[in-house]
């Protein structure tokens, strides 16, 4: 039997989830005050107290849920892995989880991150939405036609299961994008609201030399278990490889998908959801009906 653990990312934060957490780990304070260390700023008040719309905030989100994964993962006794994969954001709490990284160092990492993206989202104006209900090929098709004709970035950024593929790109693009794909056919197009920005396309390319810089000089270790990634579908325990798929994160899709197809054929039989309320669990019972995760 082996165990896989998965995390989820943005829009898995929730109001109150500091209380939440230190009720479940009486060691989750000394974490937390780790973090407001780290980050120079507290993390754990907006956790404990911040307001939804707080919470949505881009470089919030990052980095409070990476701290609230990470230490639900560090402070659970039955935390014994077989492999670990996370989606979109996710992948950095499952890199810390197995130790590729330390708790701090990725959440300096996950600040640098969300501060480069929370500045293209102010600047331009960009985001997610869901289109359910079409086949994957074709929403692709539609997308490179709109970015052929337009000039405009939309493009496929997270191939979550079956049925459910969500496109990123510009506001523009997504407005032309959700008129075409459901003349195409698509049950409905659904604006991500928990997200602001044009996440996993190239609208985040102008950060990405900025990140490949900060992610080169950082020291990473061959993590305790392979870990499945987002940008390959692939496991990997090597430290060179794992960074170059970090880079190419930001800009590439999510291929969450052929992730757990691969876990599955690698030898999962059970899979377990480490966050602050379960995003994961339907989207890996659409892609293989045998398993539903439990939410830890």
């Amino acid at each position: 039997m082996k165990k896989a653990y998965l995390f989820p990312g943005q829009g898995s934060q929730m109001e109150g989830m500091g209380e939440q957490l230190c009720k479940l780990f009486s060691s989750a304070p000394e974490f937390l005050d780790m973090a407001d260390d780290v980050l120079g700023y507290k993390i754990s008040d907006l956790m404990f107290n911040g307001t939804k719309e707080q919470l949505r905030e881009t470089r919030i989100t990052q980095t409070a849920v990476y701290t609230y994964a990470v230490i639900k993962a560090r402070c659970m006794r039955n935390f014994v892995p077989d492999m670990v994969a996370g989606h979109s954001l996710g992948e950095f709490s499952a890199l810390a989880s197995v130790r590729a990284f330390s708790f701090a160092e990725g959440l300096k990492l996950v600040q640098k991150r969300g501060d480069l993206m929370q500045e293209l989202c102010e600047k331009v104006p960009s985001g997610m939405a869901a289109v359910l209900g079409l086949d994957d090929v074709v929403t692709e098709a539609i997308c490179n036609q709109i970015t052929q004709e337009t000039g405009e970035v939309v493009v496929p950024a997270n191939y979550n299961c079956p049925g459910q593929l969500v496109i990123s790109g510009t506001k523009k693009g997504l407005e032309i994008a959700a008129v075409r794909l459901k003349e195409g056919g698509a049950r409905t197009v659904l604006p991500l609201k928990n997200v602001h920005g044009g996440f996993h396309s190239p609208v985040m390319a102008p950060a990405r030399n900025e990140l490949a810089h900060y992610i080169e000089n950082m020291e990473f270790k061959a993590p305790l278990v392979p870990v499945y990634q987002n940008v390959t579908a692939r496991p990997s325990q090597d430290p060179e490889e794992i960074k170059a798929n970090l880079i190419a994160h930001l800009t590439s899709p999510v291929r969450w998908t052929e992730q757990i197809e691969n876990m599955v054929m690698d030898g999962a039989t059970q899979f377990f959801e480490v966050g602050a309320r379960p995003v994961l669990a339907s989207m890996v019972s659409r892609i293989n009906r045998r398993f539903t995760p439990v939410f830890l």
